[in-house]
């Protein structure tokens, strides 16, 4: 059977019910590259933000990651960074602190404002010439593109060259993206931006149905890798590190350090609801978090932790929903949801 018509993905896709820029004081920017399926997204936060950071994955990329620990003396950061590229992607957090710089944003240290700009990267060097990756340039060409605007998901930014389902190889993979979403409870926002890059399948967290991921051999249908490994199907070797979830999750709900760094933590639970297998040994699966407090409102963090695991979950459905279909120049086909029957 038909997992859904192409025109019912791309209604999905846009019934949005809004995401990350509606929580005050976010704005997002994205690089493209027209060069290859690569790119940069950054989150910004230009009157600064209460930073939070929980790494899952086992093959993280990261900057200035430590300095979120709620032990550490830094209360906030000013964006993040999340971009393609692999390690070499995180040199666009580079060019995020120069645009800050030249606008007045960062860190009063005496001497100068130093905007703080954590970044995390995925791989995305299988898709395309793996010569280009995000650099400096791209990072200050995606602060200069942000806005609060409603930001593109799909094959844009950080989710360019992302695919999902690679268990069984890249040739029974399919197209990944970047996706937002958000929750609005009391006047108060939770919203996320998700860049999945994912080793296992993506699901629809409401009715764990698969939705993008490894297909079967002949490339028609979709697998289920869960079913799949746990009756004895063989795995095929992958590359440490070639995967990879990144994102941000922000509220305007004030919050502290150490709650920013709780809401980090539990959102890795709305990526557990929407991937499958997640948080492996070749998945670097990195969130952060930002809290500017713009609303002047506080939720209990119960609630606040259901908000951010919803938006993670819905946001990270919406990055496989907006995908396109894409093949490289190099001959690689990665099919998006659209286009794959169900198993």
């Amino acid at each position: 059977m038909s997992l859904s018509s192409p025109s019912s993905f791309a209604d999905r896709c846009a019934r949005a019910d809004g995401g990350i820029t509606r929580v005050q004081g976010i704005e997002v920017g994205h690089y493209t590259d027209a060069r290859r399926p690569t790119g940069c997204t950054v989150v910004m936060a230009r009157a600064g933000a209460v930073g939070g950071v929980d790494v899952r994955g086992a093959a993280p990329g990261t900057r200035e990651t430590d300095l979120l620990h709620p032990t550490n003396l830094v209360e906030q950061v000013h964006a993040v960074m999340l971009a393609g590229g692999s390690a070499w992607g995180l040199d666009a957090a580079t060019g995020a602190v120069q645009w800050l710089e030249e606008h007045g944003v960062g860190l009063d240290v005496h001497y100068a404002r130093l905007p703080l700009v954590p970044a995390a990267v995925l791989f995305d060097l299988g898709v395309g010439d793996a010569r280009i990756r995000p650099d400096a340039q791209a990072g200050y060409a995606a602060c200069a593109a942000a806005s609060s605007a409603a930001p593109a998901e799909g094959n844009v930014g950080a989710g360019t060259g992302a695919c999902v389902g690679k268990v069984f190889g890249m040739a029974r993979a399919m197209k990944g993206g970047i996706g937002t979403a958000s929750v609005t409870v009391d006047g108060v926002t939770v919203g996320a931006i998700i860049a999945c890059n994912a080793l296992g399948d993506v699901l629809d967290p409401d009715t764990a149905q698969v939705v993008a991921g490894a297909r079967s051999e002949d490339g028609r249908q979709l697998l289920d890798t869960r079913r799949a490994l746990l009756r004895g199907d063989a795995p095929r070797p992958i590359l440490a590190g070639s995967n990879t979830t990144i994102g941000v999750i922000a509220t305007d709900a004030r919050i502290t350090k150490a709650q920013a760094h709780r809401l980090a933590v539990v959102s890795h639970d709305g990526l557990a609801r929407a991937i499958n297998p997640v948080h492996t040994m070749s998945d670097g699966d990195t969130l952060f978090t930002l809290g500017t407090g713009a609303s002047g409102k506080t939720l209990g963090m119960m609630t606040l932790a259901t908000m951010a695991a919803e938006a993670t979950a819905l946001a990270t459905l919406r990055a496989v929903l907006c995908a396109r279909s894409l093949t490289t120049a190099e001959g690689l086909h990665l099919p998006a949801a659209a286009d794959i029957a169900a198993p």
